[in-house]
């Protein structure tokens, strides 16, 4: 009995797809796309070459593979959110292991500034910034970097993720994700830095936060387009907004504001505001990148020793 035509073709498939099992025959290779500048390279090509950066081990390489699991604009802003929300969320489970569930204190308004509290001790292990001199005491430097990630109560960590989503993908836009990476974190150490000078207990991420404010009033100093000129006023107001809040609002780490900010407007004159432009650029990028990200999971792995060890060791 002859096999109808849809068995056949059937039959015929299977077979095909049996003999491509069997044989080992090298699959053709499509011409690949530069994660840096886009420009379509060979299949081959370990350098693109139209700007230089490396296929495989650059940093515009590792953002766009970061951002198979994140949306593709981005990455490093929605890492850094993502590390805040988890240190927030580790930190609030400790909290709440060693005191318990409690109530907030303080009326209204205290009740909600202290809504999902987190205990001084618990942010004290885990990496707030300490007093200058009990840094150099303890020789816990990684506390400078360690204190951008962590929080202390629901509408801090709320209002800095806000404020990082709102100018985050500008910056990172405008100076690439390696920069901004160390944009974001130089100038959060450098509030740091001033705030230990000035005695100061404290975390948060809004001495970065202020220090990107700083390179955007940096990049638009001295342009007179409009779009420019509509940006720098919104960046003046929200300057003045925060400083309100500063005086205020009890507990403010002003010191940690003024040094971002200082340090992001010194940073935003010396950087040209663009994506590195050629091969040279391009390595001084990924380079600072690197090493940025060397130095947050230098913080990280620190951090995990300090929380882990005996206590008075």
């Amino acid at each position: 009995m002859p096999l109808s035509i849809r068995w056949r073709y059937r039959i015929d498939r299977w077979r095909s797809q049996l003999a491509g099992i069997l044989r080992s025959e090298p699959k053709p290779q499509r011409p690949r796309i530069c994660p840096a500048c886009g420009t379509l390279v060979g299949a081959t090509a370990t350098k693109c070459h139209q700007c230089g950066a490396s296929m495989t081990f650059s940093f515009a390489a590792a953002s766009k593979s970061l951002s198979r699991w994140m949306p593709q604009s981005s990455p490093v802003t929605y890492s850094v959110m993502m590390l805040c929300c988890v240190m927030y969320g580790l930190s609030l489970i400790i909290t709440i292991k060693l005191q318990g569930f409690q109530a907030p204190q303080g009326g209204a308004f205290g009740g909600l500034m202290n809504l999902g509290g987190i205990a001084g001790s618990v942010n004290g292990q885990l990496g707030s910034s300490l007093p200058w001199q009990y840094l150099l005491y303890y020789r816990q430097f990684w506390r400078l970097v360690m204190a951008i990630f962590l929080h202390g109560s629901l509408l801090h960590i709320g209002f800095n993720m806000w404020v990082l989503m709102d100018i985050g993908p500008m910056v990172e836009e405008l100076y690439g994700s390696a920069r901004y990476l160390f944009l974001f974190v130089a100038t959060g150490v450098f509030g740091y830095c001033l705030s230990s000078f000035m005695e100061n207990y404290s975390v948060g991420a809004s001495g970065g936060l202020l220090g990107l404010v700083g390179v955007l009033l940096a990049a638009t100093t001295g342009r007179k387009s409009a779009s420019a000129q509509m940006l720098r006023s919104s960046l003046i107001r929200w300057l003045i907004y925060i400083g309100i809040f500063g005086i205020v609002m009890r507990g403010t780490d002003n010191s940690a504001h003024i040094g971002g900010l200082a340090s992001g407007y010194l940073l935003g004159r010396l950087m040209p505001d663009r994506p590195p432009a050629d091969v040279i650029e391009r390595k001084r990028a990924d380079l600072l990148g690197w090493l940025t990200g060397a130095a947050v999971a230098l913080s990280f792995a620190f951090m995990v020793w300090n929380y882990l060890r005996p206590p008075g060791a």
